[in-house]
C-alpha cells in the first residue's frame, strides 16, 4: 500500500498536473479565439469520458472535468464529436441566428486562426515560463574556450585546438561552454557548424559528433553527441549571468527556436534510419520523466512544463487529420481551391489520421512498456 502511495505521489500526480496545464493552456487558445470570432461553443472538457463535475456559463458553454485526465477538448455547436467533425443534419436545420455562430460556417481564415490558436497558446506558454525563469534565476556560465582536444576525435580530425574560443554553433551562439556542450549533445551523427575564434580571426569548421549512449541522473538510457573537447572548471570560472529583459527576449525566442529545430532534426532523423525508438516516448514515460523531474524541485518541474507545452505544440501541427495540423491543411487548401474538400475525402482523412493518431499512441505504449521491463531486468 505503502509503495503504490509513494508512485501515486511521485509520478502520478506530476505527470497529472503538468499535463492539465498544458491542455487547459492549449484548449483556451481555441476557445478564446473562437469567442472573439463569435462562435457558438458547447463543451469545454480538461479530460475526456465521463464528466465528473462541470458548470455552464452565461455564453451556454459547458464547463466539464472528465473521468480520463489525459487530454482534453473543445467542442462547438454543430460539432459530431470531440475531433469537430461537423454534424451536417444539425447545421441544415440551425436556425438563422444560430447558423452565423457555427464554426462550420465561418470563412476559412476565420476557421484557419481558431485551428491555430491551441498550439500558439503553448507556444506563448512555453515563451513565458523560460522568459520568467531567465529574468528570475539567470543562468550560470563558464567562458566557451576549449581545454583538451582527443586525439583522432572528431574535434581534433575537424581541426579543432585547445584555447579556441566558440562563438556559435549551427547559428545559435554560444554564452557559454554549457551551450556548446547542449548544441553538440543535441546532433548525434549529424553535421554541427561551428564558428570559432582562434587567436585574432574567425574560422568556421564542420564536424559529425559520434553518437555515444549514457546514463542521466536517473538511471535513464540518453543517446547523446559528442565530438571529444573537455575542459577543467575552476571554482572563479563559474558566473552567473543576468540578462536586461529585453536581451532576455531574444535569449527565450532563440531557445525555442534551437528546441523546435532538435525537435524536428530528432523526428527526421527516423525518416533516414538514424532513430532511436527507445528515445521515442509516451504517457508512461512522460510520467517517469516528470516524477523523476519533480524531485529536483518545483523550478525543475516548471521548466519541464515548458518543454513539453512547446512540443505538444509542435506535435498538433504535424498535417495528419484528427490533430490540429490536419485540420489546418483542410482548410488551406479550401483557401487555395476557393471550396473546401469533398465529405467523403474529409471523413476518409479522418479516419486515416485516427489510425495513425492510434499507431502512434499503442506503439508509444509498448515502447515505454518494454523498455522500462528491460530497465527493470538491467
Amino acid at each position: 500500500m505503502f509503495e503504490f502511495i509513494y508512485w501515486l505521489l511521485s509520478y502520478v500526480v506530476p505527470f497529472l498536473a503538468v499535463l492539465t496545464v498544458i491542455v487547459f493552456v492549449h484548449e483556451m487558445g481555441h476557445y478564446l479565439v473562437a469567442r472573439w470570432n463569435g462562435i457558438a461553443i458547447q463543451t469545454f472538457s480538461v479530460g475526456f469520458g465521463r464528466e465528473l463535475f462541470g458548470w455552464d456559463d452565461q455564453h451556454g458553454t459547458r464547463w466539464r472535468i472528465s473521468a480520463i485526465p489525459l487530454g482534453g477538448y473543445v467542442r462547438f455547436v454543430g460539432d459530431m464529436d470531440a475531433a469537430s467533425t461537423p454534424d451536417r443534419e444539425v447545421i441544415a436545420k440551425a436556425d438563422p441566428e444560430l447558423s452565423k455562430r457555427l464554426f462550420a460556417n465561418k470563412n476559412v481564415w476565420q476557421r484557419i486562426s481558431v485551428v491555430l490558436a491551441g498550439p500558439v497558446a503553448n507556444v506563448i506558454l512555453t515563451f513565458v515560463i523560460l522568459y520568467a525563469l531567465l529574468l528570475g534565476y539567470g543562468r550560470y556560465t563558464i567562458p566557451p574556450v576549449v581545454g583538451t582536444v582527443i586525439a583522432e576525435s572528431p574535434a581534433a580530425m575537424a581541426g579543432l585546438e585547445p584555447g579556441d574560443i566558440i562563438v556559435s554553433v549551427d547559428g545559435y551562439t554560444v554564452r557559454g561552454f554549457e551551450d556548446f556542450q547542449r548544441l553538440v549533445a543535441t546532433s548525434p551523427e549529424r553535421p554541427v557548424t561551428i564558428e570559432l575564434e582562434r587567436g585574432s580571426r574567425l574560422e568556421t569548421l564542420v564536424l559529425v559528433p559520434e553518437a555515444t549512449e549514457v546514463e542521466d541522473r536517473f538511471g535513464n538510457a540518453q543517446r547523446i553527441g559528442r565530438i571529444g573537447v573537455s575542459r577543467d572548471v575552476a571554482e572563479t570560472d563559474v558566473t552567473l549571468y543576468r540578462p536586461s529583459p529585453i536581451e532576455a527576449i531574444g535569449m527565450t525566442s532563440e531557445e525555442i527556436s534551437f528546441i523546435v529545430q532538435r525537435t524536428a532534426a530528432f523526428l527526421g532523423d527516423f525518416f533516414v534510419g538514424r532513430g532511436d525508438v527507445e528515445q521515442l516516448g509516451g504517457p508512461v514515460k512522460v510520467a517517469k520523466v516528470s516524477g523523476e523531474v519533480a524531485t529536483l524541485g518545483i523550478v525543475a518541474l516548471i521548466n519541464l512544463t515548458a518543454l513539453l507545452s512547446l512540443n505538444i505544440g509542435i506535435f498538433n501541427l504535424l498535417p495528419v487529420p484528427m490533430l490540429d495540423g490536419g485540420h489546418l491543411m483542410y482548410y488551406l487548401v479550401e483557401a487555395v481551391r476557393g471550396r473546401p474538400l469533398s465529405t467523403k475525402v474529409q471523413e476518409i482523412g479522418f479516419r486515416i489520421g485516427f489510425a495513425l493518431v492510434l499507431s502512434l499512441m499503442v506503439f508509444t505504449l509498448f515502447n515505454d512498456t518494454v523498455f522500462a521491463h528491460l530497465g527493470i531486468l538491467r
